[in-house]
C-alpha cells in the first residue's frame, strides 16, 4: 500500500469530516456528521488549524492529524498542539499513524516551532507506544487542569 499525507483543504472537507466524526466516536461521543463537518469547515475557513490527511494510492482517506497553534511564554516560541490523530480501523498497523505523526513533525519544523505537545487517554496504550517510539517523552512535571464551563 502506497501512502501519502497531504495538507487538507476545502476539497478534502467531506473526507476529513467523516474521519473526525469517527474519531469523536472513538472517544464515546455520539455520531453527528453535520456537527463534525461544520467544526472542520470552520477550522479550515478561519485557518485555525493545520490538518493533514493520509490517503492510499487510490485516494482513499485513511486517517488525519489536526494541529492547533499555541505559544510557550516560557520558551518564547511557537508550539503546535497535536490535538487529534485518527486512523481508520482497517488502516491500523500499516504505518498510517506514523506517517501522520512524522508529517506533523515536519510541518512543525518548517514553521519554526520549538516542538509539538499532545495528550492522550491514560489507557490508550497503542497510541502511547507510537508516540514514545517517535521520541515523545511523557511529561511528569506538570498536571493538566480543566475548567468545564458548560456544566449542567
Amino acid at each position: 500500500m502506497t501512502l501519502q499525507a497531504v495538507r487538507a483543504d476545502a476539497t478534502h472537507l467531506d473526507a476529513v469530516a467523516a474521519l473526525f466524526d469517527a474519531y469523536r466516536g472513538f472517544y464515546q461521543q455520539p455520531s453527528n456528521l453535520v456537527q463534525s463537518r461544520t467544526f472542520i469547515a470552520e477550522r479550515m475557513a478561519a485557518s485555525e488549524s493545520a490538518i493533514f490527511l493520509a490517503q492510499d494510492e487510490h485516494g482513499e482517506a485513511l486517517g488525519f492529524v489536526q494541529l492547533y497553534p499555541t505559544f510557550s511564554s516560557i520558551d518564547a516560541h511557537r508550539t503546535w498542539l497535536l490535538s487529534d490523530l485518527f486512523t481508520t480501523p482497517a488502516a491500523r498497523g500499516r504505518g498510517v499513524g506514523r506517517l501522520l505523526m512524522n508529517t506533523a513533525r515536519d510541518f512543525a519544523l518548517a514553521t519554526g516551532a520549538k516542538g509539538l505537545v499532545l495528550e492522550t487517554a491514560t489507557d490508550n496504550f497503542t497510541a502511547q507506544g507510537l508516540y514514545e517510539s517517535l521520541g515523545y517523552v511523557r511529561d511528569s512535571g506538570y498536571y493538566t487542569y480543566i475548567l468545564d464551563l458548560r456544566q449542567g
